[in-house]
């Protein structure tokens, strides 16, 4: 291997690149405020001994970067913002600081850098979190339209809500008021436009699903209960490679081990620690719910059985049969459900790595 002689720190923003390099041997630092643009970065770094090795901070600038400079030959390390540390008593924070800080732990190698994913896996992502925000638009649509029933002391009373026969009366309602029947006609619509839009972009996931480099990963998940085909799309496409991880690493990874500080004898442990990927650990938590009930296999459950392999879904009925008993230790133990769940959802996502990384 050869040795980086030269260090790039970047703080990278969407108008603005400020820049600050160190060579290890002369040990010169040279600073620059640059264009977002990647030709004008790529010449400036062309002026620095070789080889060259640039880090910079994960964020809402994306990959696009990284994908650049790494097709180009040069080494470049997409850092976790919350790995990176700082002195306590550092109280200045500026773009140049934070741009030297980078090439300065680049150089003695202390920057952890997140998985970039390829273009396929980030479209596909983008269309989950799509999807995830689609769900909570239509949350908070229904919220609204309902409470201006309320507001009203009108109230749904013929069974579950937001299926045939509540929009069957939805549609029934009149106001007296032209203002609040436009309002009611306004929540009303919008309900409807979104859950049309969270359809159209469920069908697009069915379809990506069932061809795409992800659908091996999709169908061994499935044998898992809980884990319908939405679900195992967006944990295939959240997580990525699923081989950088272990069994017993994929619960801290997904911020569901709890908080903990000791200090001598003492041990105290709290809530979980929520790092990582919320909207894969959403998954899991509501994912876990499924195996309190009794483990009987539907037909859906039967079907998604039989389009995986006979190895995962022997492994997925053992992990079916392992967490419904450890759901019926907590209830007979009285635990509350809330925090059993979460223990039940943090073992779901090790059997879920098993069947992911089985080939």
């Amino acid at each position: 291997m050869i040795a980086d002689r030269t260090f790039v720190g970047l703080d990278v923003h969407a108008r603005s690149v400020v820049a600050c390099a160190i060579d290890a041997v002369t040990g010169e630092v040279s600073r620059a405020r640059l264009t977002p643009g990647f030709e004008e970065l790529w010449r400036w770094l062309q002026g620095f001994a070789g080889p060259v090795a640039v880090a910079y901070e994960a964020g809402p600038t994306g990959f696009g970067l990284g994908r650049f400079l790494t097709g180009r030959g040069m080494r470049c390390v997409v850092a976790a913002p919350s790995k990176i540390t700082r002195a306590a008593g550092d109280r200045v924070k500026t773009d140049a600081r934070d741009a030297l800080l980078l090439a300065r732990l680049l150089k003695m190698g202390e920057l952890t850098a997140v998985a970039v994913p390829s273009i396929e896996a980030e479209s596909a992502r983008d269309l989950v979190r799509a999807r995830e925000d689609c769900r909570s638009d239509l949350m908070s649509a229904r919220h609204r339209l309902s409470k201006l029933l309320l507001r009203q002391g009108i109230v749904w009373s013929g069974g579950q809500a937001w299926t045939g026969a509540h929009d069957a009366w939805l549609r029934r309602q009149r106001f007296a008021e032209p203002a609040r029947q436009l309002a009611f006609e306004s929540a009303y619509e919008t309900v409807a436009m979104t859950l049309a839009r969270r359809d159209r972009l469920d069908a697009a996931i069915a379809v990506m699903a069932a061809d795409s480099a992800f659908t091996p990963v999709v169908v061994r998940l499935g044998c898992l209960r809980g884990i319908s085909t939405l679900t195992a799309f967006g944990l295939a496409v959240e997580i990525g490679d699923w081989h950088r991880l272990t069994g017993s690493t994929i619960g801290s990874y997904l911020g569901l081990t709890p908080t903990e500080a000791s200090s001598g004898a003492s041990r105290s442990q709290g809530s979980i620690t929520k790092t990582g990927n919320t909207h894969a650990r959403r998954l899991l938590v509501e994912a876990a719910w499924h195996h309190r009930r009794q483990n009987r296999a539907g037909k859906v459950m039967l079907d998604r059985w039989q389009q995986a392999p006979v190895a995962a879904r022997l492994r997925g009925q053992e992990g079916n049969r392992r967490l419904h008993a450890r759901w019926q230790r907590f209830d007979a133990r009285g635990k509350r459900p809330v925090i059993a769940n979460v223990a039940i959802a943090r073992e779901l996502a090790g059997w879920c790595w098993s069947l992911a990384v089985m080939d």
